[in-house]
C-alpha cells in the first residue's frame, strides 16, 4: 500500500460532505433547513402575515365605515357590501381640530427628539470609537449601564426639576426627555457601528488633511448612513407611539395624538368616526416612515452579522 493509499482523510473532507452524517446520508439539520423552504412552509409563513394583519386591516375597513354600521355588524361585512365605504370619516376628523391638533403636536414633538438623538448620538459614537480622551472606556461604560434604567424610575424627579425650571407641561420639557433617554441606545448603537470602520480609511483621510470635524461629516456619516437610518426609525417610532411620558409631561391643553385618542375614548364613548380614522392616521406615519427607510435599516440590522 502506497502513502498517498494509506494516508487518512482529514474529517470534514474528502468522501464526507458538509450537512452529511457518517453513514452518508443528509443530517438532522439538513434535512430541516431543506423542508424549511418548501412550499407548505411558505404557506403557512403568508398565513402568518396575514393574521398579523388582520387588526390594521380591521381598523382601516372601520375607518371607511358609518357609525350605524360599526354599531350592528363588524368590519368583515364590507366584503358583501361594499356600498358601506365611504370618506366622510376623514372628513369629520380634518373638522376636528383638537384632533389634528394632536398631529400637529406630536410632529413637533417626534421630529426634533428624533434630530437631536440622531445627531448628538453620532458625534459622541464618533468619539468614544476614534478620539482618545481620559476615561472614554469608563464613561462609554456608564453610558451602556444606562440601557437598563427604566423610564418609570425618573418619572418623578424629572417632573420636579421640569416644574423648578418651567418645562412641565412644554412641548421642549417632553423633547428634551424623549432625547435623554434615547442617547444611551444611540451611543451604544453608533459607537459598535463606527468602530468597525477600517483605520486605514480614517488615518488615509488624516495623511490628506482632513480635521476630525470633516472626517466625521465627509468620511463616517456617509459610512454610517445605515446605522443612522435604523437609529433614526427606532427614535421615530419610540416616540410618535409614546403614551407615557405624553400624559404626564406634555401640554393637557395641547396633546399629542396618543393622548388625544384617549381622551376621545374617555368623553365620547360612541365617537368612532373619529376615533377609527384618528387611530389608523396615526399608525400609518410611522409605517411611511418606516418603509420610506426601509432599505437602511435592513442593512443597519444586518451590518456586521455576516462577514
Amino acid at each position: 500500500m502506497s502513502a498517498v493509499e494509506g494516508a487518512a482523510v482529514p474529517a470534514g473532507r474528502g468522501g464526507r460532505g458538509r450537512g452529511r452524517r457518517a453513514g452518508g446520508g443528509p443530517s438532522v439539520a439538513a434535512r430541516l433547513a431543506a423542508r424549511a423552504g418548501g412550499g407548505a412552509v411558505r404557506v403557512f409563513l403568508v398565513l402568518v402575515a396575514l393574521f398579523w394583519l388582520m387588526p390594521s386591516v380591521g381598523l382601516l375597513l372601520s375607518s371607511l365605515r358609518g357609525p350605524a354600521q360599526i354599531a350592528e355588524s363588524g368590519w368583515w361585512q364590507v366584503f358583501t357590501r361594499p356600498a358601506q365605504l365611504t370618506f366622510d370619516n376623514y372628513g369629520h376628523l380634518l373638522s376636528n381640530g383638537k384632533v389634528m391638533g394632536s398631529l400637529v403636536t406630536t410632529a413637533a414633538i417626534t421630529v426634533p427628539s428624533t434630530v437631536l438623538v440622531v445627531v448628538i448620538g453620532s458625534l459622541a459614537g464618533y468619539a468614544f470609537a476614534w478620539l482618545e480622551f481620559p476615561g472614554r472606556d469608563a464613561w462609554f461604560m456608564v453610558v451602556v449601564g444606562l440601557l437598563v434604567v427604566p423610564v418609570q424610575v425618573a418619572l418623578i424627579p424629572v417632573a420636579k426639576l421640569f416644574g423648578a425650571v418651567g418645562l412641565f407641561e412644554t412641548t421642549a420639557g417632553v423633547v428634551l426627555f424623549h432625547t435623554a433617554f434615547g442617547l444611551p441606545f444611540a451611543v451604544f448603537l453608533l459607537r459598535n457601528f463606527f468602530a468597525e470602520i477600517p483605520r486605514e480609511l480614517l488615518e488615509a483621510a488624516r495623511l490628506d488633511g482632513a480635521g476630525e470635524l470633516r472626517l466625521f461629516t465627509r468620511v463616517v456619516m456617509p459610512l454610517g448612513g445605515p446605522a443612522i437610518a435604523s437609529l433614526g426609525i427606532f427614535q421615530f417610532l419610540w416616540v410618535w407611539n409614546d403614551m407615557l411620558i405624553a400624559l404626564i409631561f406634555a401640554d393637557s391643553g395641547h396633546p399629542p395624538i396618543t393622548v388625544a385618542l384617549q381622551q376621545e375614548v374617555r368623553q365620547f364613548g360612541n365617537n368612532i368616526d373619529v376615533l377609527a380614522p384618528g387611530a389608523f392616521l396615526s399608525m400609518v406615519v410611522p409605517l411611511v416612515v418606516f418603509f420610506a427607510f426601509q432599505r437602511q435599516f435592513v442593512s443597519g440590522v444586518m451590518a456586521g452579522a455576516v462577514k
